[in-house]
């Protein structure tokens, strides 16, 4: 032996090798090397449009589309997100929901209107999350395993600017407000929270049961914290919608996410799963991630168009998933 390596005899000459824990350690930082460069490079910008139909409509309801986005995470220079959410509109919509979390810098609201476009001519509703009102800052990653961690908030962001540019478009903010609308001929009775990860939430301006006679019953929220959730499910709201969980950002195959940056579990940290008897829930992976944090991992950047049919008996009392499906497809 020489130092860390293995000496052989070549044509009569001694040749130093690279001992196995050394070429295990290179193998290792190479591998770490092409994951981050495929996370950064890659998949964060292989954004993907999933589908998911969900039978929570009243019996004798026609069916609608509602095209679920959330979590842009806008920085004004990203074009390949930009272009690729003005592409959103052709899948013709009956009803935009966006649950927060648009920018991340000061001058990311035209960036966020501009690459609406079309789609802030449709019916739309929303509310707003953490990353509309601040700008993001760099954290140290261990902290998202502690779910009791200390919130950092960068600068104050122009949410107003953002709200009025949706709001004169057209779309409805529910933030602590019910509204009713009529969409294809589905009437539905909504209402939102402001942020529950800010603790911004206040549920007792909303609380109780939503006109009975409407086709759809739709709750908003940026977060999907379990108390928001149960108090949805207790007045029998048919549908809860949320994002800012990433879908985990960073996933392992076969086992998924690591953490859900709130208190959900991680089985719900994306896609349609039940809450409680009556109410189902469908939380967005997002779309973007934040600037200190520009990568994905087994969890693309994502759009969900979810197909809304009549239940087959509403409010059921099967807690069971029978019924929801899902598949995915790119946009391209």
């Amino acid at each position: 032996m020489v130092g860390n390596g293995i000496v052989v005899e070549v044509s009569g000459k001694s040749i130093v090798t690279t001992s196995t824990p050394a070429r295990v350690a290179l193998a290792a930082a190479g591998s770490a090397t092409a994951g981050l460069a495929y996370a950064t490079l890659i998949e964060r910008n292989a954004f993907t449009l999933r589908e998911a139909t969900m039978p929570v409509l009243a019996p004798g309801s026609q069916t609608i589309r509602v095209l679920h986005i959330s979590d842009l995470h806008m920085m004004p220079n990203q074009r390949m997100k930009q272009n690729w959410l003005r592409e959103l509109d052709r899948l013709e919509p009956d009803l935009v929901v966006n649950t927060g979390d648009n920018l991340s810098h000061q001058r990311s609201v035209p960036a966020v209107v501009q690459s609406l476009g079309s789609l802030l001519a449709r019916p739309g509703l929303f509310v707003f999350g953490s990353n509309d009102y601040f700008a993001p800052k760099p954290k140290n990653p261990l902290k998202y395993f502690k779910k009791s961690h200390k919130k950092v908030f960068g600068e104050p962001l122009p949410w107003q600017d953002l709200r009025a540019a949706f709001t004169e478009r057209g779309w409805l903010d529910v933030t602590h407000t019910k509204r009713e609308l009529e969409v294809a001929g589905v009437r539905i009775a909504t209402a939102g929270v402001d942020d529950p990860h800010l603790k911004r939430d206040r549920y007792d301006t909303i609380a109780g049961v939503p006109n009975p006679v409407a086709d759809l019953t739709l709750g908003i929220t940026h977060s999907p914290e379990p108390r928001v959730l149960d108090r949805f499910a207790a007045d029998g709201y048919d549908l809860v919608l949320a994002g800012h969980t990433h879908g985990g950002q960073l996933c392992v195959p076969f086992y998924g996410a690591l953490v859900t940056n709130c208190e959900i579990d991680r089985s719900r940290v994306k896609g349609p799963s039940r809450w409680g008897a009556h109410t189902q829930l469908h939380v967005s992976a997002g779309i973007g991630t934040s600037p200190y944090a520009p990568a994905r991992f087994c969890c693309r950047p994502e759009a969900t168009l979810l197909t809304l049919t009549p239940a087959p008996h509403r409010r059921a009392e099967s807690g069971s998933d029978e019924g929801v499906s899902r598949s995915e497809a790119v946009v391209r």
